[in-house]
C-alpha cells in the first residue's frame, strides 16, 4: 500500500506533468501549425512555390527532430535559463518539450495538408479562390482529422518526454519515479508512477481518437 504521503505527490507528478505537457504541446502548436502549412504549400508545384524557404525551414525542422531529447535538453540549458531564468523545474522542461514538440508538429501538419485530394485544391483555384483562401476553406478543414491525429500523437509523445526530463530535475511523475522508486528503491513507487503514465496515455489517445472521429466528414457523411 502507497501512504498518503506517496499518494500527495503522485497527484501533484500528475498536476506538474500536465502542466508540462497542456502548455507546451499548446505553445508547440502555435509554432508548428503554420510552420506545417508553410511547409506543405511553399513546395515545387504547389499553391506557394518558394524554393529556398522550403529547403532551409526544412533543414531546421529535421536537425531538431533528428536530435535525441535527452541531448536536445542539455544542449539548450543556456536557452532554457534565458526563457525561464533557471535550467531545473516544471516550468524549465516547458522549454525543450516546445522546441522537441514544436518541429514534430510541423511534420504532422504538413504531411495532413499534402494529403488533402489534388482536385479540391483545383477545383477552388477554378472558382478563383486565392492561395490563402484555398488554404484557409480547403486545406485545413480537410487536413484537420490527419492534424488532430497527430497532435494526438505529439501529446503522447510529450507525456514520454516530461518522464524523461525527471531525470535532469524537471519534475512531474518522471521525477518522481527517478528519486522516489530508483534512488530509493521503493519499486511500489516506480509501478504507481507506470501506472499512471499509461493510463494518462490511454485517456489521451482516446479521446483524441474521439476528437478525429467527429471531425472527420467523411465518417460524418456516411
Amino acid at each position: 500500500m502507497l501512504s498518503p504521503q506517496i499518494i500527495d505527490l503522485l497527484i501533484k507528478g500528475l498536476v506538474d506533468t500536465l502542466h508540462m505537457v497542456v502548455v507546451s504541446g499548446a505553445i508547440g502548436t502555435l509554432i508548428g501549425l503554420p510552420v506545417g502549412v508553410a511547409l506543405a504549400v511553399t513546395g515545387r508545384g504547389e499553391l506557394l512555390p518558394n524554393f529556398a524557404f522550403n529547403k532551409v525551414m526544412g533543414a531546421v525542422v529535421n536537425m531538431t527532430r533528428s536530435t535525441p531529447f535527452i541531448i536536445l535538453v542539455v544542449a539548450i540549458i543556456p536557452f532554457t535559463r534565458l526563457i525561464a531564468g533557471t535550467s531545473i523545474g516544471t516550468t524549465a522542461a516547458i522549454v525543450p518539450l516546445t522546441v522537441a514538440a514544436a518541429p514534430f508538429i510541423a511534420r504532422v501538419v504538413e504531411n495532413a495538408v499534402r494529403e488533402v485530394d489534388r482536385g479540391l485544391v483545383e477545383a477552388a483555384q477554378a472558382m478563383g479562390a486565392t492561395p490563402f483562401q484555398i488554404i484557409r476553406k480547403v486545406l485545413l478543414p480537410e487536413a484537420l482529422p490527419g492534424i488532430v491525429a497527430g497532435l494526438t500523437l505529439s501529446a503522447v509523445s510529450l507525456i514520454g518526454f516530461s518522464a524523461m526530463v525527471g531525470a535532469v530535475g524537471g519534475g512531474g511523475l518522471g521525477d518522481l519515479g527517478i528519486r522516489y522508486g530508483y534512488q530509493r528503491f521503493l519499486p511500489d513507487v516506480m509501478l504507481a508512477v507506470v501506472v499512471v503514465l499509461i493510463v494518462l496515455v490511454q485517456i489521451v489517445q482516446s479521446t483524441g481518437d474521439w476528437i478525429a472521429r467527429r471531425v472527420n466528414k467523411r465518417n460524418l457523411k456516411s
